[in-house]
């Protein structure tokens, strides 16, 4: 059956995506991507580069396949960084999805700033980029975000990078109840079970790096991460039984011979 995630103009069947940061190299990263099955690959441009023809290029590496390049504007705090880096890079290529992230503390947390990015969604979203914004897990937030143009929210399971999964899943429930496009849980997913916990709880999607490109095997952890997004979608959708304090015997007694 057809279980299409839908962000603004575009269409993915894959609900996983994936980073390009911390990997050995250009080709390492996309192997990995294309283990996952993802359709798009966020890349900070501030680090990573997908503009400059005479160096190295990200994009060289996924010419030949429908992985989709999502910029994100890691590095910026301030709302002004944002949207000039975000214009900058459509110029040059073309690109109008993006993933809007403005930190507020680049030292220890890496949190966003939620208000610094709630002004640059609004400018965006005016000059018809589709935004996935990074933010915390606070579901008024989340609201506003939409408000402003947001195509998709992105809260935080746990600090970037720091693999300690949904530290409050049940911020990930009320955000789903409150917004009405997708969420997609970001940032500190650690290993596969994670993401299948975050779908299971009914985020749209999810997007991870550290744990794959810093796991032992990048390659089986990014097909591990691939079918525990599928399992946990499905479990979703298929509904999951109530918790009870007590035993209940899966054979009825009813109708025994002895």
């Amino acid at each position: 059956m057809s279980d299409i995630l839908k962000i603004g103009k575009y269409e993915f069947s894959s609900r996983l995506i994936v980073g390009s940061g911390k990997y050995p190299d250009f080709k390492t990263t996309r192997d990995a991507t294309l283990a996952s099955g993802a359709e798009m690959i966020t890349v900070a441009v501030r680090r990573v580069n997908i503009t400059n023809p005479n160096e190295e290029n990200l994009m060289d590496y996924f010419k030949d396949t429908d992985v989709k390049i999502l910029p994100n504007s890691a590095g910026c705090t301030t709302a002004e960084e944002a949207i000039t880096l975000f214009r900058l890079v459509r110029e040059a290529t073309g690109i109008d999805i993006i993933k809007l992230e403005v930190i507020g503390d680049t030292n220890k947390t890496l949190y966003p700033d939620v208000m610094e990015t709630l002004k640059a969604c609004e400018v965006l979203a005016k000059e018809d980029f589709t935004i996935m914004a990074y933010t915390n897990d606070d579901p008024i937030m989340a609201k506003r975000l939409e408000e402003a143009g947001a195509a998709a929210v992105m809260p935080l399971a746990s600090p970037i990078g720091s693999g300690l999964g949904i530290q409050n899943r049940f911020n990930v429930v009320f955000i789903k109840e409150a917004v009405k496009v997708p969420v997609i849980v970001d940032a500190g997913i650690g290993t596969a079970s994670d993401a299948a916990i975050a779908m299971e709880l009914g985020a749209d999607g999810v997007l991870t790096n550290t744990a794959i490109a810093q796991a032992k095997n990048p390659i089986l952890m990014a097909e591990a991460m691939k079918h525990a997004v599928i399992a946990g979608r499905a479990a979703f959708k298929a509904g999951r039984i109530p918790k009870k304090p007590f035993a209940t015997a899966s054979s009825p007694t009813e109708g025994m011979i002895f």
